[in-house]
């Protein structure tokens, strides 16, 4: 009850329009910050909503299968230049992500991992790797403005971090395949 209390907290300070302003103010601050802290508040729910919700979840997300491609979907629109365009243009795109981004996208992660089994979770690293190269080489190599709310700089300084972010997966993904996380301390 508490972390859902934290997460109410800090969902709410994320809602004020400062805060707003200075998180969608630049595109990287925006992607890499602005949409992972909505995904984490979402994660800072699930507890309670189990505990509330506890048959739905046994229900509709019995092995994780469902939570986890719901999350990859959310996340895969998040990662469009035009979604990010239009969260900063209509007021009901910029409502969405408030919503999808917690709800749709954090509430089932938290619940999917844990029931996931290796193989599954690796394909999660594997998809977000190649999706990250994928946007990076959008963002970068694109010759023109794919959002209109941003500089073609700040474009490219996303495109970078896209890349270092699959790096970084890739790296955590292959040193995941030489330690057994079975063991208990």
């Amino acid at each position: 009850m508490k972390l859902a209390i934290y997460g109410l907290g800090l969902y709410i300070f994320m809602m004020l329009p400062p805060v707003i302003t200075l998180f969608e103010s630049i595109m990287v601050v925006h992607m890499h910050m602005q949409m992972p802290l909505l995904v984490i508040i979402g994660m800072m729910f699930t507890p309670y909503l189990k505990k509330k919700f506890p048959g739905f979840f046994e229900a509709w997300n019995q092995n994780g299968i469902p939570g986890i491609v719901l999350f990859l979907i959310i996340m895969s629109y998040w990662m469009l230049p035009r979604a990010m365009d239009e969260a900063l243009t209509l007021p009901l795109v910029e409502i969405f992500k408030f919503i999808s981004l917690p709800f749709l996208a954090g509430v089932p992660l938290r619940d999917s991992w844990q029931k996931l089994m290796k193989f599954e979770k690796n394909s999660v690293y594997i998809f977000f790797s190649v999706l990250s190269g994928i946007m990076a080489w959008i963002y970068i190599a694109s010759p023109t403005q794919l959002c209109n709310n941003y500089l073609v700089t700040e474009q490219r300084a996303l495109g970078w971090t896209f890349l270092i972010t699959g790096l970084c997966i890739i790296i955590y993904f292959i040193q995941s395949l030489f330690i057994d996380d079975t063991e208990d301390y």
